[in-house]
């Protein structure tokens, strides 16, 4: 039987608040949130939801969408609507929301991956672009994302919406050294390809069939001076007018894109 929060004085409330500003807080407790009755019941499915919070006036919508199910199996608790207000952070929430355990890989997850297509991103800041990658990867059937450790948190609140649940799907890996991860790659036989203004070929002019690796770089500044000395090649898209570059997000569905395209063409 749930219980009726009232108060944004209660321990549960407070933690959520944490859970959603802290990064720190995130990697402490190894949980995140997720909001919405999709990314709710997404978590649900892959076994990762730990408690579920309802606002007063969603407790109809839950019945509406046959949540019985997951209520029955997971505990849940009912918060007045504007102490559920003080935990959401989207403008107009729907009225649920979730405490997740945050899935976990190895370097190895990626780097093994039979498929041999790898993202890379080098100190991307936006979460919102993160999102949008993750979301992509998945869709491009890549065998996951590394990411710099200077990169943004994958479970930042806007980041984990972005994915749209993809976040628990595609494997993704944070490294304190992305040089030595590339070089990780490079060793499986699996070229690393960097989109750069100065690239010496057209992305679409490479061929991709036997793996690849794309690096992604800083929104602001690119790809760092030391990432680029050591990709095998550089590569670049193509621009009409007088656009300096792509959004980091735009750039990576690209290269991710042809590479999932030769693949299919192959037979891969």
């Amino acid at each position: 039987m749930a219980t009726s929060i009232s108060s944004g004085a209660n321990p549960q409330i407070k933690e959520i608040v944490k859970l959603q500003k802290s990064a720190r807080e995130r990697r402490k407790r190894q949980l995140f949130v997720t909001e919405g009755f999709k990314l709710t019941k997404e978590a649900a499915s892959y076994g990762r939801l730990q408690k579920i919070y309802v606002s007063e006036s969603a407790r109809d919508d839950m019945a509406a969408k046959d949540w019985h199910k997951v209520l029955e199996h997971h505990p849940y608790e009912i918060v007045a609507d504007s102490v559920f207000q003080q935990i959401s952070e989207t403008v107009t929430p729907q009225g649920v929301l979730g405490l997740a355990e945050m899935p976990v890989y190895g370097l190895d997850d990626i780097l093994m991956d039979q498929r041999r297509s790898i993202l890379v991103l080098d100190g991307l800041r936006d979460p919102g672009n993160l999102g949008t990658i993750i979301r992509t990867a998945e869709g491009a059937d890549m065998s996951g994302v590394i990411l710099s450790r200077e990169s943004v948190d994958l479970f930042n609140p806007k980041t984990v919406r972005s994915t749209m649940g993809a976040i628990f799907r595609v494997p993704f890996y944070y490294v304190e050294d992305l040089v030595l991860a590339i070089e990780q790659i490079k060793q499986r036989g699996i070229p690393v390809y960097g989109t750069m203004m100065q690239g010496s070929m057209l992305y679409d002019e490479v061929d991709y069939r036997e793996g690849a690796a794309v690096v992604i770089g800083n929104e602001a500044n690119g790809i760092s001076g030391q990432v680029s000395e050591v990709l095998s090649k550089k590569v670049r898209i193509p621009m009409a007018g007088n656009l300096e570059s792509l959004n980091a997000a735009v750039s990576a569905a690209i290269l991710m894109y042809e590479v999932f395209r030769q693949r299919r063409k192959d037979g891969r």
